[in-house]
């Protein structure tokens, strides 16, 4: 997919995705390896816009497993589809039940989830198994199979097994830790906050239209706000939200009274806001 690092750099920007050196250089070894991807790192640092622009630049399909809690094998690898079958009994009633039991568990019968379509075809495709940490423990055992071999047990059909490998990202916030055994077969990207030159470039690329002198000062807002002990500090997504709020509002400086009126954009929690108010001192930013 990639020839180098910086081929993976130069065709993740044509997406709008500003990989960082070690951004590119783990996506790279992991294109040549062919390796999963685990990507850690706090929420909206572009954990999940990676995965969708690698499967932006491959031409591939991205096939997306969002895990929670209570997520299982129906939901992760495949389930049959009860009614169809029940539909087919029924019509079959002068049949043997061998003869119906071998035409119900066929593919025609089969609803392939996230997990079985990624291996299955030719087509490029890129997994994103998005939040992982918010799983059951007992769903990484689902994950092992396949991020071993590329392969599904399907107990009435069979072992399916992959004629073109996916490009696949985990991603987690790290809400829990992780198997080692899951750690084991990936190749491991922490993504944390960019500084403050690359978050300055992305604002630049999301949000044209806005003044650099003020993109700057956004930047390094968000930068003294990510300091302080907040609940819930702002993200990158948040800082381009903020960047596209001040652009709608036609602000031209980042004064005392716009900070204070749109903070709800950064800040989603009240004393984060509160707190944020008495000791931001934009004089010194």
């Amino acid at each position: 997919m990639f020839t180098s690092v910086d081929d993976v750099s130069a065709r993740l920007a044509d997406t709008g995705y500003l990989a960082s050196p070690a951004v590119a250089t783990t996506v790279f070894l992991a294109d040549r390896l062919g390796k999963p991807l685990l990507v850690e790192g706090p929420a909206g640092v572009g954990k999940t816009e990676l995965a969708k622009a690698v499967a932006q630049v491959a031409g591939a399909r991205l096939v997306r497993l969002q895990c929670y809690e209570g997520v299982d094998e129906s939901r992760a690898l495949y389930e049959w589809n009860h009614a169809k079958q029940l539909l087919r009994i029924t019509a079959g009633r002068d049949e043997t039940w061998d003869e119906t039991r071998t035409d119900i568990f066929s593919e025609e019968f089969l609803l392939p989830r996230p997990l079985l379509t990624a291996i299955r075809g030719d087509d490029p495709k890129v997994l994103l198994i998005d939040e992982t940490d918010k799983a059951d423990i007992e769903v990484e055992g689902l994950l092992l199979e396949v991020l071993s071999d590329f392969q599904v047990t399907v107990p009435e059909l069979g072992t399916i097994t992959a004629t073109s490998r996916p490009f696949v990202v985990l991603t987690s916030n790290a809400s829990r830790e992780l198997s080692e055994a899951l750690r084991r077969r990936c190749l491991f990207l922490h993504i944390g906050f960019p500084d403050e030159e690359l978050e300055r470039r992305i604002v630049t690329l999301k949000v044209p239209g806005l003044d650099q002198a003020l993109t700057e000062s956004v930047v390094r807002v968000v930068g003294a706000l990510r300091e302080m002990d907040l609940r819930k500090v702002p993200s990158v997504a948040e800082t381009i939200d903020w960047a596209r709020t001040l652009l709608a509002l036609g602000a031209t400086t980042l004064d005392e009274n716009v900070v204070r009126d749109s903070l709800g954009v950064i800040l989603k929690h009240q004393d984060d806001v509160l707190k944020a108010t008495a000791k931001l001192d934009l004089g010194a930013v």
